[in-house]
């Protein structure tokens, strides 16, 4: 097991704080335990990963989809700071270690067949989107009369903050 660090905000900014546990998920059972049943035992995909829905926890408004393995999932819930897996850079992070757009879980919910996790934040920056704004649902695919030009429509104007000054470049969290 890896050490990594939480980042939580306090009143001089953010504070990193090193801390390791993976929680000893129950083994899936039966479907009725599962579905029906009162303990999580989330089903990591054959990629070790669950999908990850985050949502305001004031508004509702979905901000993200990401990827969860065994570890971003316990950190989550040990921390109450999300943690996601990054498919690209193939590692653990935790939402805002670079950029400073933490999102602190207030709820964790899971679907009827424990394959998808769904994370109610509140954001401490503001943003949930690596290239700046709010929401990674910033645009909206136009249609009219069931047809497309495939044109995007913005839904946010402007940025939050400044990714290639959060990250040093245009490259994701």
């Amino acid at each position: 097991m890896t050490d990594y660090f939480k980042v939580s905000p306090d009143a001089r900014g953010y504070v990193a704080q090193r801390y390791s546990q993976e929680l000893p998920f129950p083994t899936r059972r039966d479907v009725q335990s599962i579905e029906e049943g009162d303990l999580l035992m989330p089903c990591f995909g054959e990629d070790g990963l669950v999908p990850c829905i985050t949502q305001d926890a004031d508004t509702g408004e979905v901000l993200m989809l990401g990827y969860m393995n065994r570890e971003a999932l316990s950190f989550t819930i040990t921390s109450g700071y999300a943690h996601y897996w990054s498919r690209s850079r193939r590692q653990l992070w935790a939402k805002g270690e670079r950029s400073g757009q933490s999102q602190q879980v207030e709820q964790i919910l899971i679907d009827d067949d424990q394959d998808c996790v769904l994370v109610k934040v509140r954001l401490t920056g503001g943003a949930s989107c690596h290239v700046g704004y709010r929401s990674c649902f910033f645009r909206e695919l136009e249609v009219s009369n069931r047809s497309t030009s495939f044109r995007l429509r913005f839904l946010e104007d402007e940025k939050v903050y400044d990714p290639a000054q959060a990250y040093g470049t245009a490259k994701s969290e």
